[in-house]
């Protein structure tokens, strides 16, 4: 499984779906930050992120426009592009929260 720093992957949960963002990405280390909770950060395998259920949602980054700003600021890494561009591809601006794109696993099973 090759996984890049920028991509969206989520998980189906009982009764909702949550959204992980790769921050960082070493030789067997992959770091993942849940998008709707910035300070909820985890480090897995690609192999466990799999087996886990865990499915890629968008190669795109998701670019929060609404981010608070920190009260230290570091230098960021600038995007590489305008997080106002429509990707024709992903159907969704950079700033846009891509929707899940998930089977319903409960009526699947029946």
């Amino acid at each position: 499984m090759d996984i890049h720093v920028g991509e969206i992957y989520g998980k189906q949960t009982t009764g909702k779906f949550v959204m992980y963002n790769v921050l960082k990405v070493s030789k067997s280390v992959v770091t993942l930050q849940n998008i709707d909770n910035p300070l909820s950060l985890f480090e897995t395998t690609a192999d466990k992120l799999s087996s886990s259920g865990y499915v890629r949602i968008s190669q795109t980054p998701y670019i929060d426009l609404e981010a608070s700003t920190p009260k230290r600021r570091k230098a960021a890494k600038k995007p590489s592009r305008c997080p106002l561009t429509f990707d024709f591809l992903e159907d969704r601006a950079d700033s846009e929260r891509p929707s899940p794109i998930m089977p319903d696993l409960f009526t699947a099973q029946s």
